[in-house]
């Protein structure tokens, strides 16, 4: 089973990429949960959000979960939420942040010494640059289909845009660029 946590803040599409990834996930005849987690329901709130994705009926309907992602969608959770809880030995961690894997990681203690499966880039900018809003859901997304090989892009994004159908066209085609550039920028 392969298990996915988001850490974002409320209003930055966590919640809506996770359950967009399962669709597109589910197409395929996989089984899979998109969920989330949060106090308030307040915009900016700290939440988290989760999908598990196997072949066989998911049957554990709990949060606990051993990632195999962990994406961050907001930096300043990086640097305020446990990021590693739970990690595996294999984890991967998918990061946005304006700063240099380098200096993330110097500020974050939990991932020295696994530098090796940190990734960043920084989501909020693509988003303002593609989309013209600061919601970084899908370049994150973007970004996982590099890091994970879950997918050929070209299929991803086509599979994106029966997801994001009922927005008008000119947003469908700058989540589209934003995917494009997340997957051509994550390091």
């Amino acid at each position: 089973m392969l298990e996915i946590r988001w850490h974002s803040r409320a209003g930055q599409g966590a919640v809506t990429g996770a359950k967009g990834l399962g669709s597109v996930v589910a197409e395929t005849g996989k089984q899979v949960q998109a969920f989330a987690f949060y106090g308030s329901a307040k915009r900016g709130a700290s939440m988290t959000a989760y999908n598990r994705i196997d072949d066989e009926p998911i049957l554990n309907h709990e949060k606990y979960m051993q990632p195999d992602f962990v994406f961050i969608l907001d930096p300043g959770l990086a640097i305020t939420d446990n990021i590693t809880a739970n990690g595996k030995d294999t984890t991967k961690y998918i990061i946005t942040t304006h700063l240099k894997k380098e200096e993330l990681i110097s500020l974050v203690p939990t991932l020295q010494g696994i530098e090796d499966r940190v990734f960043v880039l920084d989501c909020f900018q693509i988003a303002r640059d593609t989309i013209g809003k600061a919601i970084p859901n899908t370049p994150m997304l973007g970004a996982f289909m590099k890091v994970s090989g879950m997918f050929e892009l070209d299929y991803f994004k086509e599979k994106m845009k029966g997801v994001l159908k009922k927005l008008p066209q000119n947003v469908i085609d700058a989540n589209m660029i934003a995917i494009q550039r997340a997957f051509d920028e994550v390091h």
